[in-house]
C-alpha cells in the first residue's frame, strides 16, 4: 500500500509543479484528488499541457482504486485483531493508523517495556548531551520508520482534536521548537499504545498526558 500511496503522491506533485510553472497556480493536493476532465478543461493550459495533467490524473485515479481495494481487504482481516480495536481508542489513531501500527508492531509481547516500544517506534530522541550541550547523536535509523511516521501523524491529529493533548503540545511549544513538541506528543502516544495493546484496555488520556 505504501508504495502505491507514494506513486499517487508523485502524480499529484507532477500536476502541482506543472500548474505552478505555467499558471503560477498553487493547487492543494486534496483539491487535485477530486479533479475530473472538465476541471482540466477550465484551466488556461496549452493542449499538450492539459494532456499531461490528464495523464497524471488517469494514473492517480487508477492508483486510488488499487489503494482502496487493498485497504478494504486488509481492514476486513484487521477487525479480527484485539490490538487493532484497542488502538483506535487512542487519540489521533483511526483505522488506517491503527492498522499500520498493529501490523508493524507484530506481537507487542516482544517489547519488555513502553520505553522499548517507543524507542523502536523512533519517538525517543537520539540526541546525546553533556552539561546541556549537544555531544552527538545515536543511530537515527534504528527502529521502524513506518511506526515513526504513524505516531507523528497521530500526534498531529491528536493535537487538533483533543484539548488536553493540545494544551500539552502548546506548553512544549512554548519552550522548544514545534517539531520537537510534536515528537513529544508522538512519544506519549507510543507509550500509551503499548499499554492498550498489552492490556486491551481503552486509552486513558488523563493517564497518558496527566
Amino acid at each position: 500500500r505504501s508504495q502505491l500511496v507514494r506513486q499517487r503522491t508523485t502524480q499529484i506533485l507532477s500536476i502541482q509543479n506543472l500548474l505552478a510553472r505555467n499558471l503560477s497556480l498553487a493547487a492543494p493536493g486534496n483539491l487535485i484528488k477530486g479533479w475530473q476532465a472538465p476541471d482540466i478543461d477550465a484551466l488556461a493550459l496549452l493542449p499538450e499541457q492539459a494532456l499531461a495533467v490528464q495523464a497524471n490524473l488517469a494514473v492517480m485515479h487508477c492508483l486510488d482504486e488499487q489503494i482502496h481495494g487493498l485497504e478494504h481487504a486488509i481492514l476486513e482481516r484487521a477487525t479480527l485483531r484485539e490490538d487493532y480495536r484497542a488502538l483506535q481508542t487512542v487519540s489521533g489513531i483511526g483505522k488506517v493508523l491503527a492498522l499500520t501500527i498493529a501490523l508493524e508492531t507484530g506481537d507487542i509481547g516482544r517489547f519488555a517495556s513502553p520505553g522499548n516500544f517507543a524507542s523502536y517506534a523512533r519517538t525517543v530522541s537520539s540526541r546525546r548531551e553533556s552539561n546541556g550541550k549537544k555531544k552527538g547523536e545515536g543511530n537515527t535509523k534504528c527502529g521502524n520508520r513506518h511506526l515513526a511516521w504513524a505516531f507523528v501523524e497521530a500526534a498531529h491529529f491528536a493535537v487538533r482534536y483533543n484539548e488536553r493533548i493540545k494544551r500539552f503540545y502548546q506548553k512544549k511549544s512554548a519552550r522548544t521548537l514545534p517539531v520537537v513538541a510534536i515528537k513529544a506528543v508522538a512519544h506519549k502516544l507510543a507509550r500509551a499504545s503499548y499499554h492498550v495493546m498489552k492490556s486491551g484496555e481503552p486509552f486513558d488520556v488523563a493517564r497518558a498526558f496527566g
